[in-house]
């Protein structure tokens, strides 16, 4: 426990790099100590409040009473793992499965969505018997070593295994496709990638994107791409594994899950941060026939995914999203701040685009006509948020797109703060970043 003696933000970051080591990264070039929350707010140790605009993970809230009250009472009864009987795991998969096409009938739980990812490749390459995996450019899918080789935002090709291919992200405003065809073209790439494994000799595999292309800029696929993608990996012999770790849950307002959007039904679908709203649970959701054969091989345990308690916060999440109508939400909310930042963009070049949809919005900063990323810009305009009481950060291959993913119970009353405190910050910094 942190002495108050020793609670300077000088000492904490001290303290950090002697214990914790070098690898751990901070957001801000100033960093905040946070030291609670409530709702869509974050609080410093001098009580300052700070809208949150990024953390996901507390979907429905930061400390959401009812998620609270779940966890306190199960965790006072019991808590153990899935090798003994508990209801609460069965009438959490039960109610999470009945979200989700009939097809996909099987839940496995873990506790991140790096563990949800990992079993998914263990399963598909069970399944089909390939090694071979596709993933879009500029990815992320987890932190462990087999994930870590498809997050392809956070390593190089020289450094990735032969089965591993990337396509690239169907970007229609800054990528090589922008008109009618675009989903296609981008999918055709996909084929490309399965002939490329074929010459190495290797066999496909799995497919494996995040529905809303996050990591990439929030690009949000043209309609059809999913569908189209999943055509051509299942024609391959491949499976269709739709992460849903960051669009599901309601999120993009429009739908329930990311891939709802094309109407077509995956393989196999990961999720995790926000399930539990900060309680450690993830899920790998799969069709039946997938599981079976993945018995045949191996067991499945997981020493805390699916404890009790997890399932209780998971249980009380999926309660309030629909109590109190949040993916309803999502969407009138998302659009009321979409269009304000769209107002803004008609005042501030700085702004090239801004997409996405629900709560989960990108704003794409830009140096001139031509696109050419406004990565300074756009660092300066996230501190400059920060000091204004607003939390967010940037995405992309080049670090100049906004992300904003707030809880869902964001108010058109948060978003008015929020455009408030872009539109100062904007003032301060367009004239000097874009090229008249």
């Amino acid at each position: 426990m942190i002495n108050k003696n020793n609670s300077s933000l000088s000492n904490l970051l001290e303290r950090r790099e002697k214990l914790l080591g070098p690898a751990y990264r901070l957001f801000y070039d100033e960093p905040i100590n946070i030291v609670k929350g409530n709702g869509v707010w974050l609080y410093d140790q001098n009580d300052k409040p700070y809208l949150d605009m990024y953390n996901n993970v507390a979907h429905v809230g930061h400390c959401n009473p009812l998620v609270v009250d779940a966890i306190r009472n199960q965790v006072g009864i019991l808590n153990t793992h899935t090798r003994y009987l508990h209801e609460n795991v069965l009438n959490y998969a039960d109610r999470l499965l009945g979200l989700l096409p009939d097809e996909l009938n099987i839940a496995m739980f873990s506790c991140t969505g790096t563990e949800a990812n990992e079993l998914a490749l263990r399963v598909a390459r069970t399944y089909t018997g390939g090694t071979g995996l596709i993933v879009t450019e500029e990815a992320y899918h987890g932190n462990s070593y087999a994930v870590a080789e498809i997050s392809t935002e956070d390593n190089e090709p020289e450094d990735r295994s032969d089965y591993v291919i990337t396509v690239p992200a169907p970007d229609t405003y800054r990528g090589a496709y922008q008109d009618l065809n675009a989903a296609k073209k981008y999918a055709n790439h996909i084929n490309e990638a399965i002939q490329d494994l074929n010459k190495r000799g290797i066999k496909l595999a799995a497919f494996i994107i995040d529905t809303i292309v996050s990591s990439s800029g929030v690009v949000g696929p043209p309609p059809q791409y999913l569908k189209f993608a999943s055509k051509i990996i299942k024609k391959a012999g491949g499976l269709f594994i739709a992460d849903e770790v960051q669009p599901g849950f309601g999120r993009t307002g429009e739908n329930f899950w990311g891939f709802e959007a094309d109407a077509l039904v995956p393989d196999i679908v990961t999720m995790g941060k926000p399930m539990g709203n900060g309680h450690p649970l993830a899920a790998t959701v799969m069709k039946r026939n997938l599981a079976e054969k993945f018995s045949q091989k191996t067991g499945y345990f997981n020493t805390f995914g699916g404890n009790p308690v997890s399932c209780a916060a998971g249980l009380a999440v999926l309660d309030v999203i629909e109590g109190e109508k949040l993916q309803e939400n999502a969407m009138v909310v998302g659009n009321y701040l979409k269009e304000g930042i769209k107002k803004l963009s008609e005042k501030y070049c700085l702004i090239g685009d801004v997409r996405g949809s629900g709560l989960f919005l990108a704003i794409e900063l830009i140096t001139n006509t031509e696109k050419i990323p406004a990565t300074q810009a756009a660092n300066i305009v996230v501190q400059g948020l920060k000091d204004r009481g607003v939390l967010t950060n940037t995405i992309g291959p080049y670090s100049n797109i906004l992300k904003l993913r707030p809880p869902m119970i964001f108010s058109k009353e948060n978003s008015d703060f929020f455009l408030d405190a872009l539109d100062q910050i904007l003032q301060e910094v367009d004239g000097t970043y874009f090229e008249y």
